[in-house]
């Protein structure tokens, strides 16, 4: 019963989580022999001190970073909100790309949102 109780009590004084950023769209397109990437995301921003801070373009297997966008301030009142990052080379072959997207508090949410790529 002791056990149970610290068990318990760990649980209830460990700090909650909040919803991670969702990538809710992405679209990519070609122009000069770059790619530029709209990503459309939410999150249960509270202000400074807990909002989505970033989103970055990963290869398919999500190994290599091709892109990051930083976003420096929260969207409370704008949700879900669209941003846009131009200028990311994507390698020759690649018919894809995942997108990440990250907050201040928790860090990387580590679901990814595939993005085809047209022409690919």
């Amino acid at each position: 019963m002791k056990r149970l109780a610290s068990v318990l009590l760990f649980l209830f004084a460990a700090p909650a989580f909040a919803d991670p950023p969702v990538i809710e769209n992405a679209t990519a397109r070609q122009a000069s022999g770059a790619w530029r990437f709209d990503v459309t995301l939410s999150h249960p921003d509270t202000g400074w001190d807990h909002y989505a801070d970033g989103w970055r373009v990963l290869d398919a297997s999500g190994g290599t970073e091709l892109g990051m966008r930083v976003l420096y301030h929260p969207h409370v009142e704008e949700q879900p909100f669209t941003r846009s990052l131009d200028g990311v080379t994507v390698p020759e072959g690649a018919g894809s790309v995942l997108i990440e997207a990250r907050c201040n508090v928790d860090g990387w949410a580590g679901t990814y949102f595939r993005v085809e790529l047209p022409g690919r």
